[in-house]
């Protein structure tokens, strides 16, 4: 490294692009290096030093609505998308991945998120690599913060709408799987219409920032440093949403998100009581179609 070079790194103004360089660009540190006239050393070390300071702004850009006016704002949003009442998230997974070198090529850390009709991520349910690719999305909404504190009653009515492959819960809707009246298949059409918001959502974040998605062949850092760099990203893009950034073209995302049936986390009693309380839900919201 240069000492012109040197005196360039002290900046934090030129550490912080780099480090945004590498978010949205997803290529090689020294192809990210060229636009800033640093190393690839130099980058890699940008990377790590502004990824845990933009970390710390996560908490006041990633989170649910709190208030009674934030939950109203959420309901309405969703609810003028198809008429689905007291629906505060939409949960689905995607998989991005990551290479460091000790770990097999094709491993991927699994996401769950609620998305709010605003396009933003509303919490990162869980953004772990210690769960390989195939763990199905419904096991890791069940062990996330935001999902247990859903099965708590900690959001009170609000309901989160997920595709059939999640379990039916009070707090957790899906779709009828064989609907038999014109109310069920109204319902299913506005669930499909409300639910499939979240895989735009998916492909706008991912075409935002290259680093995540599959076309960069995957994150190049440590389990930890992925972690943490995949909830900076979804931070930025929060911010970009809320200053009105120009949206970047949708992504297909297709075979990521699977409709296979849930694993069983609970007893088969516990199950069967949470399952009719979700089926009593699901038939309250009929009434609406």
């Amino acid at each position: 490294m240069t000492a012109a070079e040197t005196s360039v790194t002290t900046h934090p103004e030129v550490q912080l692009l780099a480090a945004l360089g590498f978010y949205a660009v997803g290529s090689f540190l020294e192809v990210v290096g060229d636009g800033t006239g640093l190393s690839k050393s130099s980058v890699s070390r940008s990377v790590a030093a502004m990824t845990p300071i933009l970390l710390r702004n996560a908490r006041t850009h990633i989170r649910m609505p709190t208030t009674q006016d934030e939950v109203r704002q959420v309901h309405s949003g969703f609810h003028a998308m198809a008429g689905i009442p007291r629906v505060i998230g939409v949960v689905d997974g995607t998989l991005i991945p990551i290479l460091p070198w000790w770990i097999c090529a094709g491993l991927g850390g699994n996401i769950t998120l609620p998305s709010t009709p605003r396009w933003q991520w509303t919490t990162m349910a869980s953004s772990r690599t210690s769960l390989p690719g195939g763990t199905h999305n419904s096991f890791v909404w069940a062990n996330s913060a935001v999902g247990q504190k859903a099965g708590r009653g900690e959001f009170g009515r609000s309901i989160f709408l997920g595709d059939s492959g999640y379990p039916l819960r009070s707090y957790l809707v899906t779709p009828m799987i064989n609907p038999a009246t014109p109310q069920e298949e109204r319902f299913n059409e506005a669930h499909t219409h409300t639910r499939t918001h979240i895989e735009r959502v998916f492909g706008r974040w991912k075409c935002r920032y290259r680093c995540i998605h599959r076309s960069s062949g995957g994150l190049r850092l440590s389990p930890v440093k992925c972690c943490r760099g995949i909830v900076v990203t979804a931070m930025l893009h929060n911010i970009a949403v809320c200053v009105g950034a120009d949206e970047p073209p949708p992504v297909d995302e297709d075979g990521e998100s699977s409709e296979d049936e849930a694993p069983n986390l609970a007893p088969r009693e516990s199950r069967a009581a949470l399952h009719q309380a979700g089926v009593q839900t699901r038939e309250e919201l009929f009434n609406f179609f």
